[in-house]
């Protein structure tokens, strides 16, 4: 894969980056969809909610804790995308009528949010500072063949793009199924369910909007599915996992049992918000980086990964370094340690999570495979941080001066990866 020319691509929005880690407090997400992975009872859900009431703000909003969070509790008999999106009913009098389900409706109380206006010819945004994440848990998300209800998502989600000030992305519902499937009782009927009906501005606006080009994904809208992997789940496809950002819980929120009964006096989790990048441009985004202003380090680091991957179904393409600079220019490390920290994590997030099979598959020959293959090489691109503690990205130290640090977190799940594939013949990421 050709990765050096990527950077020349036309320019995003220039939108206000995040402060360095160390300072920051708040931290844009690179990309909107979430796989929390971790044995059963870690806080998995309990952590889309925290996230959810940490960024609700009545002053600054005008949200009320609940009212940006929605759990959706995934049933294993779904198998297509009405389950999540709803359909059209013929039965009863009147005509048609559209079944709406709680995603629906959640995912236009995010529009709701998000605009000042709308018409026809498009959506008026809020001040992006003004404007609340809104969190949709998908509960127990691998009961049921995700690759079967969620693909309506899957294929939208890689539509969003922000450019020249817009946002933009493919609806979900297609207009052609409010224009011409429902009689005009069936719409009224549809956008009273969906609490956008009456004579206000706003409303009609979305009215307008939604029957011309659908319902799209908002901006602000960001989906975390829990996952625990044993005999009642599904595994997951690299179309999966190459569309999100997964987070083992063992490694980046570990269990202490001694914080049972308060909570942890040194640290808390960041505060997550919404994406406002969907690509890099080197000007706009990477120039305020200290640690990669041209984005040469990142492109340069994930070339020499993909050549461990080179000729295996692991190998990494344009989607994985468009994420890898957005994890950059999200996180604005200050330095090669901090620098190295987001590959770290970026590594844990995207690209261990694709690479599972057995002894065959991950060319094991004695001791030596492709896991140590890649340990070999990443002990060489994370020299500030292989052998010694890292500061941890995604929490916050509530004592000032302090530097909250972590293991090299690659390097203990190759390390765990490996000793699975040696013992059992076969290894996978999932806990």
């Amino acid at each position: 894969m050709a990765y050096d020319n990527y950077l020349t691509k036309k320019s995003t929005i220039p939108l206000p980056l995040p402060k360095p880690v160390e300072n920051c407090i708040q931290t844009f997400l690179p990309k909107p969809f979430l796989l929390l992975a971790g044995i059963s009872g870690t806080g998995k859900t309990r952590f889309v909610r925290e996230q959810a009431d940490a960024s609700a703000s009545v002053e600054r909003y005008g949200i009320e804790k609940g009212n940006n969070y929605c759990l959706v509790p995934v049933r294993p008999d779904w198998h297509e995308p009405s389950d999540l999106l709803g359909y059209i009913s013929r039965i009863g009098e009147g005509g048609a009528r559209y079944v709406v389900t709680d995603l629906l409706c959640f995912i236009v109380k995010a529009w709701k949010h998000a605009a000042s206006s709308a018409s026809t010819a498009g959506i008026e945004y809020k001040d992006l500072n003004s404007i609340c994440p809104f969190w949709l848990c998908l509960d127990e998300m691998n009961l049921a063949p995700v690759e079967q209800y969620f693909a309506d998502y899957l294929s939208i989600l890689e539509t969003r793009k922000w450019a020249d000030g817009t946002y933009s992305c493919d609806p979900l519902l297609k207009p052609a199924v409010i224009n011409q499937q429902l009689n005009k009782t069936g719409s009224d009927d549809l956008w009273d369910k969906l609490n956008i009906g009456g004579d206000e501005p706003l409303n009609a606006g979305l009215r307008d909007y939604f029957s011309a080009v659908g319902i799209p994904l908002p901006p602000n809208l960001i989906v975390a599915g829990t996952v625990n992997m044993d005999e009642t789940t599904h595994g997951f496809s690299r179309k999966v996992i190459d569309r999100a950002l997964t987070i083992d819980f063992g490694e980046f929120f570990p269990n202490d049992y001694e914080q049972y009964y308060e909570a942890d006096k040194n640290k808390t989790v960041r505060t997550f918000d919404f994406p406002r990048l969907s690509g890099v441009h080197r000007e706009s985004d990477l120039s305020s980086v200290p640690a990669d202003p041209d984005g040469r380090k990142t492109i340069e680091f994930l070339k020499s990964v993909n050549v461990v991957l080179q000729d295996t179904p692991f190998q990494l393409a344009f989607r994985a370094l468009n994420e890898a600079l957005l994890s950059v220019v999200c996180f604005c490390p200050a330095d090669d340690t901090q620098l190295q920290a987001v590959w770290d994590d970026f590594l844990m997030m995207k690209v261990l999570p694709r690479i599972e099979g057995d002894q065959e598959k991950l060319a094991c020959d004695g001791d030596k495979s492709l896991l140590t293959g890649l340990a070999v090489c990443l002990k060489e691109l994370l020299t500030e941080i292989w052998e010694t503690a890292r500061p941890d990205l995604l929490c916050e130290p509530l004592v000032n001066g302090v530097i909250l640090l972590n293991p090299c977190r690659s390097k203990r799940k190759l390390d765990w990866m490996q000793k699975r594939l040696l013992d059992n013949n076969f290894t996978t990421f999932w806990p």
